[in-house]
């Protein structure tokens, strides 16, 4: 008698089965933040610009792990495997965000040797 390994008795899984209205949800809540992100580009918030678009970024990276690719319904060790790029992106960002403030601002790259290399205007000479 040939014995199975497979523990389904006949039943096969179908996974994480997801409504479609909660994609088409998911779907709306993404047009609206790039519809978000879109006009916050067209908003002047000095350095808050980039705190702005990361955390637009954020939400939609996480709608799509979640909802589709199913990360809302794996269990905990995946979630950690999820969780450990975005904790060492987060690290990185604040590294550069604290480290920022205490730099100076040089010109662009090149800007420097384009003010060497430019010719010394003719000085104005007084014609009375």
């Amino acid at each position: 008698m040939a014995h199975s390994n497979s523990h389904s008795h006949g039943h096969e899984e179908i996974g994480h089965v997801v409504p479609e209205s909660t994609f088409l949800k998911v779907l709306i809540a993404l047009l609206v933040l790039t519809v978000i992100t879109v006009l916050a580009a067209q908003v002047d918030l000095g350095k808050w610009n980039i705190v702005g678009a990361l955390v637009i970024a954020s939400v939609k990276a996480s709608l799509v792990i979640a909802i589709f690719m199913h990360g809302k319904y794996e269990n905990r060790i995946i979630w950690t495997y999820i969780l450990i790029p975005f904790i060492l992106l987060a690290i990185m960002i604040g590294g550069i965000f604290t480290d920022d403030p205490f730099r100076s601002h040089p010109l662009p790259f090149g800007a420097q040797g384009q003010q060497e290399s430019a010719p010394a205007a003719p000085k104005a000479s007084a014609h009375h």
